[in-house]
């Protein structure tokens, strides 16, 4: 390899970011704290433990636990040596746990001790597997009938730290599976390259948005680290010198409790999770440590409701758009110097939608022909893009790669209509579109309505099959307070009379449910409310 071609791998991160922000902290709950120097040693020393455990290149490394800072040193130690990690969606059920283990082959597993009984149960099915790395929160042994078996820390302890291998950027780094709503999971993979681009257009991004990101943000990551990278935090808050801190198992007093004592500033996270926050019981008891808290949230449409909730503790909650498949980032509210001169209201409505391309993603809305839809702000259209950190393939998959990839861009089977000003607004999932006589109920436009319906919590709308229209919508809803379905129902006809929806985007019905069903992700699991129809 020709020493002037600098790679961009992952090990390229520290130079940087050790010259100038070595003594910054790296915060797991009350369990750890340490410095980015101290981070890199360990790391260095886990990579080099694995090299001798006899973990070559290619292989695939699992990964499971909650957000550690054992899992942020794996983040960075597997790669290093050429090796691939395979962040494992623990909120699978176990046979869909084996399934994404078997199916990438994984080599060794680092493993977290409260995760043993599960994988201990069915112990001679993982036969693939040459060895178990374990570790705990406590200084107490582990015990485990698995075999061969490793202790994470009497590796880190006896290894010398690593000079890392001056890795090709175009390596595969990761492994991860989807959470798709049909089918098995689908593998996705994503090289050096690529993680490091992503990270850079992220910081780009953020910096073009209204969060204001500066040196002094202190970043609480509450996206679970075996979903698409953290959506690169992970990467970023090291590249950019960030106190980062990591909150383990989702434990909303802790949560709270670590934004109050940490000083957090900055997260990034689902809207269910949002929600959870701003309804904990004694939420009134952390409302002061949440004003001037900045939260970026993707993974499902930011509901207006819930962000004019957030606004009202003093949190600045801005929308962003992504998948699995494309590492994440695609689109953020990014201001321009035009939107700042807006009324407050107007403003605030861009702040919470899908926003514009990210920087150096190119993107195109398009019809069944393949043309670009006006900047109308009616005429739909599905997403599909190119960019420097997409994934090359469903993993072992050419049939679905081939459709992922038609003509050469990546299709997201989303659909969104574009206003005069460039903004995107995401109005459906293709397969969750409610067609309703041969046109388009934009179900994420009605649940954003209904969301700021005092009574109303959470919202889901979903097709029904009809004998006369195809389809029609039901909205599915807890409650924050009592009401009935009559007073609902009187709400959003108020909302036709003012022109914000059309009269038969009205649902047929309206279900209260105690609580959403939720993905392994944490978003409103849709495909569970069609089974109660």
């Amino acid at each position: 390899m020709n020493p002037k071609d600098f790679q961009l791998n992952i090990n390229s991160i520290f130079p940087s970011s050790l010259w100038t922000s070595g003594n910054q902290e790296i915060v797991y709950q009350d369990i750890k704290r340490y410095t980015y120097r101290e981070f890199y040693d360990r790391v260095r020393r886990f990579a080099n433990g694995l090299v001798n455990l006899g973990v070559k290149p290619g292989d695939k490394v699992a990964v499971l636990d909650w957000d550690t800072y054992h899992y942020l040193e794996s983040y960075y130690a597997v790669p290093m040596i050429g090796a691939v990690l395979h962040t494992v969606n623990i909120r699978y059920p176990p046979e869909i746990i084996f399934y994404t283990m078997n199916h990438a082959g994984d080599k060794f597993v680092i493993i977290r001790d409260e995760f043993l009984p599960m994988v201990e149960k069915a112990a001679t099915l993982f036969d693939f597997v040459k060895g178990w790395i374990v570790y705990s929160d406590t200084d107490e042994e582990i015990k485990t009938t698995l075999n061969p078996y490793y202790n994470y820390e009497h590796i880190v302890e006896s290894s010398e730290p690593i000079d890392p291998p001056d890795i090709d950027e175009k390596t595969i780094a990761t492994l991860f599976y989807t959470s798709g709503t049909t089918g098995l999971p689908k593998g996705v993979t994503f090289s050096h390259r690529k993680l490091i681009l992503h990270a850079q257009g992220l910081a780009m991004s953020i910096s073009y948005s209204p969060l204001n990101i500066t040196e002094k943000d202190v970043f609480l990551g509450l996206v679970p680290m075996f979903h698409v990278h953290s959506w690169g935090v992970p990467y970023l808050a090291i590249m950019t010198g960030k106190k980062y801190v990591l909150p383990g198992r989702y434990d909303v007093k802790k949560i709270l409790e670590m934004i109050k004592n940490e000083h957090v500033t900055f997260s990034h996270m689902v809207p269910s999770i949002l929600y959870m926050i701003l309804t904990y019981h004694e939420i009134e008891q952390y409302a002061k440590y949440l004003n001037g808290w900045k939260v970026i949230i993707g993974g499902a449409a930011l509901p207006k409701g819930l962000a004019k909730m957030a606004k009202s503790f003093g949190i600045t909650t801005v929308g962003a758009y992504g998948m699995s498949e494309t590492c994440p980032l695609l689109t953020a509210a990014l201001f321009t110097d035009d939107m700042q001169n807006l009324p407050e209201e107007e403003k605030f409505d861009y702040m919470i939608s899908t926003g514009k391309p990210a920087k150096l993603v190119n993107l195109r809305i398009v019809d069944s022909n393949y043309k670009d839809v006006p900047w109308d702000n009616k005429t739909i259209g599905e997403i599909i893009v190119r960019a420097p950190w997409l994934t090359d393939e469903y993993y072992k998959d050419p049939e679905k790669t081939e459709e992922l990839w038609k003509d050469g861009w990546l299709h997201t089977g989303d659909l969104a209509v574009v206003d005069s000003g460039g903004y995107i607004h995401i109005v459906d999932r293709e397969k969750d579109a409610v067609k309703s006589g041969g046109e388009f109920i934009p179900s994420l436009i009605l649940e954003n309505i209904i969301s700021e319906i005092p009574e109303v919590g959470e919202v889901a709308v979903i097709g029904r099959p009809d004998p006369k229209w195809g389809e029609r919508p039901i909205a599915f809803i807890t409650l924050k307070s009592k009401t009935t379905k009559e007073k609902i129902m009187d709400e959003l006809f108020k909302f036709v009379d003012t022109g914000r929806i059309q009269k038969w985007w009205i649902p047929d019905d309206i279900i209260f449910i105690d609580s959403m069903p939720k993905t392994s992700t944490g978003k409103i699991d849709k495909k569970d409310l069609r089974t109660k129809l």
